[in-house]
């Protein structure tokens, strides 16, 4: 799968894992107006990943050569700091309504990304560093992690969807206290919320508990995985009955893969599933 070459992101992959590694230590990994267009680059192929989004049908070449993205920062102090200060310091209404709708974007199109999306934060996740990780599937954290909300402080208030995807995280009281005072947390009052899934002592740890996350998955069906993908993000926040009819859809669609008649098979089979991804 080619991803191309990137100023700001650094990206390799290995058994079915891609990492994409944001890659400018010296500003604390911030999300300058280049790291949010080549990220919008790594969704965009990710996302022929599905074929017509709706994985239904296989990937690229028939294949699925990514089953699952880590997402992580560089240099050991910071997953993302946050968003680009020096580049917001002086644009103008119209630039600051770009760069916010632009990163709209890019963590929709990593929502939209039919294999499990993990962020791995070590270090701070800070405002857009937050809002970049919310728009994953997964948050795994390191036990030096910190997280928070503080745009408040700087006369702002979130840009990159942390008012809506903070409240289906962890609940509108505790986002709208993190929101209003800025405040940070640890990973450890991270995980009591439920805004990470699981804390890990050290950044090795992390990335390994991650790729192993990546590799159970792997073992599934691809597309079921895509679809339930699909049904969850597409049900959250709306009422039961419309969730529920998304839901109906997304089991439809699964009835016509090949990967449900090898599954069904291999249970009454008694034997292991080789799904062929589609």
């Amino acid at each position: 799968m080619d991803f191309g070459t990137f100023e700001t992101l650094a990206i390799e992959t290995s058994e079915g894992v891609a990492t994409v590694t944001i890659n400018r230590p010296e500003a604390l990994n911030a999300l300058s107006t280049k790291v949010v267009e080549e990220l919008a680059r790594v969704c965009e192929v990710l996302n022929q990943l599905g074929g017509t989004g709706t994985a239904a049908s296989a990937a690229l070449d028939g294949a699925w050569p990514v089953r699952g993205v880590i997402l992580t920062g560089a240099g050991g102090k910071a997953f993302v700091a946050g968003a680009d200060i020096r580049e917001m310091a002086s644009m103008s209404l119209d630039e600051g309504e770009f760069y916010a709708r632009s990163m709209h974007a890019v963590t929709l199109a990593l929502e939209a990304v039919p294999v499990p999306v993990i962020a791995c934060v070590d270090g701070y996740a800070l405002g857009g560093g937050c809002e970049l990780a919310l728009a994953a599937d997964f948050i795994y954290a390191s036990e030096r992690a910190q997280f928070g909300q503080p745009e408040v402080n700087l006369g702002l208030v979130p840009g990159f969807g942390g008012s809506v995807r903070l409240q289906q995280r962890i609940g509108l009281g505790p986002a709208r206290e993190l929101i209003y005072t800025g405040r940070r947390i640890d990973a450890a009052e991270a995980l009591r919320l439920g805004l990470v899934n699981r804390v890990l002592p050290t950044r090795d740890e992390l990335l390994s508990a991650a790729a192993e996350t990546v590799r159970e998955v792997a073992a599934k069906s691809p597309t079921a995985v895509a679809l339930a993908k699909r049904s969850i993000n597409q049900s959250t926040g709306r009422p039961t009955a419309e969730g529920l009819t998304i839901e109906a859809g997304s089991f439809r669609a699964a009835f016509a893969t090949e990967d449900k008649r090898e599954g069904t098979a291999a249970f009454l089979e008694k034997r292991e599933a080789v799904f062929p991804g589609r």
